[in-house]
């Protein structure tokens, strides 16, 4: 049997990991810079809580597992007959069928997990809550550059609060983690009250989803097929040409609200989006809060999640061509469907894989962030390792990450190791080092060697 993987999945090897523990250090850190604390969530859930969160399209991506044990036994023959046009009736329906054999999926997003993880332990918490979790989640969609089935999101969400605030300090976060990474990025803005408003005043308000899941698709597919797409959710030539040149407003972040003001001057729920944009904008520029990012208003923005209510967000990275590398919005009702309705939220969605893929496009990664292990001692025999071993103790106990080679191997050997993990130096320990009580450091990038005392080793690498 030849060794392989799924499909839309990925081995990571040492190199690897330690360039995306890169990454997930540095959104840690400045998560906790703004109080957020971490959680986790089970790899699976019940379908009933994930089922129906994600609009039409995101339900078909879920992966589902099969129940345990023998699960046909309760089957009758018409189940298994299964006809893969949903017209046929419900007992023929492929859908019908994994209902019946599958109680649990993998989780699509962190988000829903973390809506059901708030109403169940509800008690535990204190509103508003600021939680972060980085996890991998699943999707049944087609593999492609930067689109995984099995990839890692790293959420950070604010519960319990429905100040504009928290919309500011996501912002101030992604615009800090990308100053970090070095990554030049454009953060879109747009907010669902707005597409609602849209949709009210082009005579479409029941169409709302069918309009955000098809202009949402703009960048990808164009707008003759997005034009396409709309007539066949039933918008009439005339709502769709109303709709042309709203997506495709050009000019700056004022003009274009300006000019969408206007056009839903009637819309109350629309000229409230309108008000929360100018407000995150306002505050972030007039109090200088953003050093890094650029703001674009997009209103083709639409993230096709169908529990988004507010601010919705997506990041760009302006370098590389690469799909979002961060997005989120605001969620006024999420935990009502586990039964706590009226709690609101606001979250931000960080893509690692899609980050990781864009940091090697750039080679942005520094160059002590791939170092693993520090300091390699040499093994010339048993009684240099004797020798040795009190002094690695005393190395690690100060924070500096060291090994011994396990065995007394050619020393061109043992050099080559050290090279092949790029390990910025190497001690030497042989008979003159042992009478004088001391140890020999080489530099292996400077070729440079220093006699020293097991203090200065360790002074001399942590400077």
């Amino acid at each position: 049997m030849k060794p392989s993987i799924p499909k839309g999945t990925r081995d990571f090897g040492p190199v690897e990991m330690a360039k995306r523990n890169y990454i997930f250090n540095t959104i840690r850190a400045v998560y906790e810079l703004y109080g957020f604390q971490q959680i986790e969530t089970p790899a699976q859930e019940t379908l009933q809580t994930l089922m129906g969160k994600y609009g039409e399209e995101g339900d078909k991506l879920l992966f589902k597992i099969l129940n345990s044990g023998d699960f046909l036994s309760k089957l009758s023959d018409d189940d298994l007959r299964v006809h893969p046009c949903p017209s046929v009736p419900t007992k023929n329906n492929p859908a019908a069928l994994a209902a019946k054999i599958c109680e649990k999926g993998l989780r699509y997003d962190l988000t829903v997990p973390f809506a059901r993880y708030v109403v169940m332990h509800r008690d535990e918490l204190q509103l508003p809550f600021k939680r972060y979790q980085v996890q991998p989640v699943w999707r049944a969609d087609r593999p492609q550059k930067g689109r995984y089935r099995e990839f890692y999101q790293f959420d950070g969400d604010v519960v319990g609060s429905d100040s504009l605030l928290n919309e500011v300090e996501l912002m101030q976060i992604v615009d800090e983690v990308f100053r970090r990474l070095g990554v030049r990025v454009e953060i879109k803005i747009n907010n669902r009250k707005i597409l609602t408003g849209i949709a009210e005043v082009i005579g479409a308000a029941d169409k709302i989803v069918d309009i955000t899941v098809a202009i949402d698709k703009l960048d990808k597919i164009g707008i003759d097929n997005v034009n396409a797409e709309l007539r066949e959710d039933g918008l009439t030539e005339e709502q769709i040409q109303k709709l042309q040149p709203i997506i495709q407003l050009q000019g700056t972040n004022d003009e274009k609200l300006a000019t969408i003001a206007e056009v839903l001057k009637d819309s109350e729920t629309g000229l409230k989006g309108i008000e929360e944009v100018k407000f995150i904008l306002s505050t972030l520029h007039s109090s200088f809060l953003i050093s890094h990012s650029s703001f674009n208003l997009d209103l083709t923005l639409a993230r096709g999640l169908n529990y988004y209510t507010g601010a919705i967000f997506e990041v760009k990275a302006l370098d590389v061509e690469m799909g979002s590398i961060s997005g989120g919005g605001r969620y006024d009702n999420l935990t009502g469907i586990f039964g706590m309705p009226g709690l609101s939220g606001v979250g931000i969605s960080f893509g690692v894989d899609r980050i990781y893929d864009v940091l090697n496009t750039l080679d942005l990664y520094p160059k002590d962030s791939l170092t693993t292990t520090q300091v390699l001692f040499i093994n010339f025999g048993d009684q240099e390792t004797a020798y040795c071993l009190p002094i690695i103790s005393q190395v690690r106990a100060n924070g500096i990450r060291a090994e011994i080679y396990p065995d007394a191997a050619k020393m061109k050997k043992q050099m080559s190791y050290a090279n092949a993990k790029h390990i910025p130096f190497v001690v030497l320990a042989g008979e003159n080092e042992m009478n004088a009580g001391k140890i020999t450091l080489k530099n292996m990038e400077t070729g440079d060697q220093s006699l020293l005392s097991t203090k200065e080793l360790i002074e001399k690498i942590k400077n």
